[in-house]
């Protein structure tokens, strides 16, 4: 995967950066990558949705710079990013809370911040939650595939994670007004997810157990899926289905009868049986929830 990704990495600049703007990964982070609000009816080509898995800590990061809210920037994982700016830049942090500093210094969290061309700007770890946020005024300009400069761990598409090094361009200075404050939920101490049941309800034995049952979100889970650790869900039905198309929020039990629910890099189709399908509003707060966290179903009817 990580040689695919790195094939993806662009070397063309795009004609929408500002001339000297930009920023240097000087820290990395565990994995940073760059999303907007993902790649929209392409899933017919076998291509994922990515995008940013928390979209209302996006899109508050890209209000708080002036930014359309579907700006590409940067999508951090619990160890946070270091960048040094070229050129003088506004920038905003949100998503999982966490100290930011500049230049060694204490700056504003969940604000816009300003920092001076060969500052360095650090997100350090979340203190709480997994996924962090960090939009530039212009947002950043590295060149769109099929739609969208977000970057797809599960096909390759779009810029590979931050390497130390890299330099990113920044979009032109955006014209719109500035929020002064986005309120945003904390990260969930206990994530409850609504559920609707189909396409293959009927293949399990224990629906009704997952409205009683308590699971904890898996150490495995990752863009493509939150995994989960708990009760197995029971089998009516012995085999598998041919591969059938999957969304957003399906919630797919493999042979262990753990349920797994897809997230923004998940694969397009699938053969394991799907039990049903989380809402999108609903899954914002999976991508803060931490492994251990606990797990509940809400079925929904009809």
């Amino acid at each position: 995967m990580a040689e695919r990704a790195a094939a993806a990495r662009p070397a063309a600049v795009p004609e929408d950066v500002r001339a000297g703007a930009g920023l240097e990964v000087v820290r990395p982070g565990p994995l940073t990558t760059v999303q907007d609000l993902g790649r929209r009816g392409v899933a017919h080509l076998g291509v994922p949705r990515a995008g940013a898995l928390d979209e209302p800590a996006l899109r508050a990061a890209n209000r708080l710079v002036g930014n359309p809210d579907g700006a590409a920037a940067l999508e951090t994982t619990l160890g946070g990013v270091a960048l040094r700016a070229l050129a003088p830049v506004l920038v905003a942090v949100t998503g999982a809370p966490a100290p930011v500093t500049v230049d060694g210094r204490p700056a504003g969290w969940g604000t816009a911040v300003r920092v001076p061309a060969g500052a360095v700007v650090e997100v350090g770890a979340a203190t709480h939650g997994v996924r962090g946020y960090l939009a530039v005024a212009g947002g950043l300009a590295v060149p769109p595939v099929l739609g969208s400069r977000s970057a797809d761990l599960l096909s390759g598409l779009g810029p590979a994670p931050l390497a130390a090094g890299d330099r990113l361009p920044v979009g032109a200075a955006p014209a719109g007004p500035r929020a002064a404050l986005v309120p945003l939920p904390a990260p969930p101490a206990e994530l409850v997810l609504r559920l609707r049941l189909g396409p293959h309800a009927d293949w399990f034995s224990g629906v009704a157990a997952l409205a009683r049952d308590t699971y904890r979100v898996a150490a495995a889970s990752n863009r493509v899926a939150l995994r989960t650790e708990g009760p197995a869900v029971g089998r009516a039905r012995a085999g598998e289905l041919p591969s059938a198309g999957l969304v957003l929020g399906a919630v797919q039990v493999p042979p262990d009868g753990q349920p797994v629910i897809f997230l923004a890099d998940h694969p397009t189709t699938g053969g394991y049986p799907v039990v049903g399908v989380v809402p999108a509003a609903d899954l914002p707060p999976a991508a803060q929830a931490r492994p251990g966290t606990p797990l509940r179903f809400l079925l929904l009817p009809g």
